[in-house]
């Protein structure tokens, strides 16, 4: 059974203290697009690491992915689940305060549409079903990644956290050989880089 937006939000609620973070509180699970959101934030925090959240369920469900996201399929990436963050949080780019959980700077790398690149087996799978299955198979339009990519919960080293992250082979959308975490550094609300975010503070 699917959980209310607000419930699912209670353990980002209850890390936080929003009258000291700028970071939203998350009052509204509505998004009147009919389209599915996705959001990348490159986040400095106590490490470096690439936050991947998909809109699923009324929230955007969310990986950290220590190394970022490759479009090589060779390149399988971490990706530890974290708790879920509401909607509004997909245009959030800034610094979180010493002292608040996730403190360090937050930047905006890539957001775009998403589509279900199912189906399994010839079947239908929602992308509820699919997440608590473990096996997200998505289709970005992204400013910078674009294509199939698959979310498999590994559970790597016995973590049920621990995610893969992997490009598709079956499309040409992306050039595999390109770094592009370290290619496009910058933005996609901004155009500032990570350090250029951090010396506007």
């Amino acid at each position: 059974m699917k959980k209310p937006a607000h419930d699912a939000l209670r353990t980002y609620r209850d890390k936080r203290d929003f009258d000291r973070t700028p970071e939203p509180a998350g009052e509204s699970s509505e998004h009147k697009s009919p389209e599915t959101i996705f959001v990348v934030q490159m986040h400095a925090a106590r490490s470096l690491h690439w936050d991947f959240r998909l809109e699923i369920a009324g929230t955007l469900k969310s990986w950290a992915v220590p190394k970022g996201p490759s479009g090589n399929p060779a390149d399988k990436r971490l990706a530890v689940a974290t708790e879920d963050h509401p909607l509004e949080y997909a245009d959030f780019e800034g610094s979180i305060p010493e002292g608040e959980y996730g403190a360090g700077t937050v930047l905006l790398w890539d957001r775009g549409t998403f589509r279900n690149d199912g189906p399994r087996h010839g079947q239908d799978v929602s992308l509820e079903e699919a997440f608590e299955r473990g096996h997200l198979l998505v289709w970005l339009e992204g400013q910078k990644l674009r294509g199939g990519f698959a979310l498999i919960n590994s559970k790597l080293g016995g973590n049920p956290k621990n995610w893969l992250l992997i490009k598709s082979s079956k499309d040409q959308e992306m050039d595999p050989e390109e770094d592009v975490v370290n290619a496009r550094p910058e933005s996609v609300l901004s155009g500032k880089t990570i350090e250029e975010l951090k010396d506007t503070d």
